[in-house]
């Protein structure tokens, strides 16, 4: 009995090691590969593009993980004549057409996308595509889920014409509206609406030659404006005839942008009292007698709903000294190369005295503001720091924004506003190794919402007479000013102080030494330098991340 024992339990237990390695080891239940099928083009021979392969995983009972294992497992290609691919899931085009590529498993778990080589294969000889034509040049749809075709024909230095419809790349200006198949030119109703078709080629030599066409659908459901504000909220003019000019931004449905929509002809302007003031069919306010008026905007949308916004206008009895006649921003609009670029605006008054022409950008009583503060922040100088850098906007998104400049004469309260655009358009393909297309924005270095806050509050006993002032985006000193130590027109700083900043901004904390004031160090995030005393400045430097907070302490 015991030798039979034995030798039934040997197996056993010599399994055992063998069971418990297996039940440790990961089991590839799935693969993605990104980028996904129909996304790869390459646009010349011996350009690449990498592929990687996803796993999701399960040991065990233990929870699925996700895992990079592009470089174990085995990468091919339907046919390498036209895109070859290496053992790490680099493809290389080799002539014009479409290949699959796989990626299978040590388990033979497999994964499919494709990459397509556009290159062109009618052989237009050593000439190059100097232009593209897109046929029709304007197409029209009555309702969604109609489509049309677009062509592309492009036209060679030596007058030859090439069909490269499935070489371009397609894009719609507006996919609420219509969308295209990128690579065929097939579009599709969406929304009623208009629309820009782009083709896009990139020659050899990586030049992008470009063509476009209007979609237009006439039917199904418009894109609409929810909401509709004006700027400023408030004016005070002289009822002796000065004037200014009123903003109307409305909110965009389906994108929540917001837009200049002044001018538009869809937007009607009405006073409650023309006799205290009138407005023009421009936003432009003129005053005539002492007293208050609202200002309506009233945008009718194409579905014939109807949103509104006021202004309240106080017309004065008093000339206005020194007026402010009239604003204006330069340039009127500019456009980013990068995502991370600026632009320095500048806001010039003109006046009814001597000096009539005064550059008002850091300004005190200027304020700038972006429509799109998250994606196009721009700097202001609010808190009258000397040297400060205002009108300064950096572009962390694409799309565009109306920057706005609002300045008040100091003397009777009066506002003028003026305005300008600054964009941030997509990056146009182009061949790899090549940096993007001057102009165009590229999407990959930022995240959209760029925004910091900075937080600046007293943790001491002293609450009369303490300070702290903070850099502006640009590092200008002192811009940012907190507590009752600073006074400006009879108003003290809080006792807790915001400032809004680009992501990585690196901004500085200073403590000024004041008569009477005992400064006991930093709280949080900052290391003071130097001696803790009262008798020179102490600064600390914070590099913004997300939202920051800096404690001062004073006695």
């Amino acid at each position: 009995m015991t030798l039979r024992l034995r030798a039934f339990l040997l197996p056993v237990l010599l399994g055992l090691p063998l069971a418990l390695l297996l039940a440790g080891c990961n089991k590839v239940e799935s693969i993605t590969i990104v980028p996904t099928a129909g996304v790869e083009i390459l646009t010349a021979v011996g350009q690449t593009a990498q592929f990687q392969a996803y796993a999701t995983e399960q040991m065990g009972s233990a929870p699925t993980t996700t895992d990079n294992i592009t470089n174990s497992v085995t990468w091919t290609s339907s046919n390498p004549s036209i895109a070859t691919i290496n053992s790490s899931g680099l493809a290389t085009a080799v002539s014009a057409g479409t290949a699959t590529i796989t990626a299978t498993s040590s388990n033979n778990v497999v994964a499919y996308s494709n990459v397509t080589v556009n290159v062109v294969s009618t052989n237009p000889g050593s000439s190059s595509i100097v232009s593209i034509a897109v046929i029709p040049s304007s197409q029209a749809v009555s309702s969604p889920n109609q489509t049309t075709d677009f062509l592309a024909i492009g036209t060679t230095s030596t007058g030859a014409t090439v069909d490269l419809t499935s070489l371009v790349t397609w894009r719609s200006s507006s996919t609420n509206i219509a969308t295209i198949d990128h690579s065929t030119g097939v579009a599709t109703a969406v929304n009623q609406g208009s629309t820009t078709i782009t083709a896009l080629y990139s020659t050899n030599s990586g030049a992008v030659v470009t063509g476009t066409a209007t979609f237009t659908v006439s039917g199904g459901n418009t894109q609409k404006y929810t909401a509709l504000s004006i700027l400023p909220v408030t004016v005070s003019i002289s009822a002796s005839g000065q004037t200014s000019q009123l903003i109307a931004m409305a909110t965009s449905g389906s994108t929540g942008l917001q837009m200049d929509v002044t001018n538009s002809t869809l937007i009607q302007w009405s006073s409650s009292s023309t006799a205290i003031a009138s407005v023009s069919s421009t936003g432009l306010v003129t005053g005539k007698n002492a007293g208050t008026t609202t200002i309506t905007a009233e945008l009718t949308n194409p579905d014939g709903s109807i949103v509104t916004g006021t202004a309240a206008v106080t017309a004065t009895a008093t000339s206005a000294p020194e007026p402010l006649i009239s604003l204006t921003v330069i340039p009127s609009s500019a456009t980013a190369g990068a995502i991370g670029d600026t632009t320095q605006f500048l806001a010039i008054g003109t006046y009814s005295v001597a000096p009539y022409t005064r550059d008002l950008t850091n300004s005190a009583d200027l304020t700038w503001i972006s429509t799109l503060p998250n994606y196009f922040p721009v700097s202001s100088n609010t808190g009258g720091g000397s040297g400060a850098s205002a009108g300064i906007v950096t572009a962390s998104n694409n799309g565009t924004a109306v920057i706005v400049a609002e300045a008040v004469n100091p003397l009777d309260g009066t506002i003028q506003t003026a305005t300008a655009t600054f964009s941030c358009p997509l990056t146009l393909p182009n061949p790899s190794g090549n940096p993007p297309t001057p102009g165009t924005c590229n999407t990959g270095v930022y995240a959209p919402g760029l925004l910091a806050t900075l937080t600046v509050y007293n943790e001491g006993l002293n609450t009369t007479n303490w300070l702290v002032t903070a850099s502006s985006a640009t590092e200008t000193a002192n811009v940012v000013h907190c507590g009752p130590g600073w006074t400006k027109n009879g108003n003290s700083g809080g006792s807790v102080c915001t400032a809004t900043y680009p992501v990585k901004t690196v901004v500085t904390v200073t403590a000024p030494a004041q008569s009477g004031v005992a400064f006991g160090g930093w709280t949080s995030n900052c290391t003071a330098q130097g001696t803790v005393t009262a008798t020179g400045p102490n600064t600390c430097t914070v590099t913004l991340t997300t939202n920051d907070t800096v404690g001062a302490i004073f006695n």
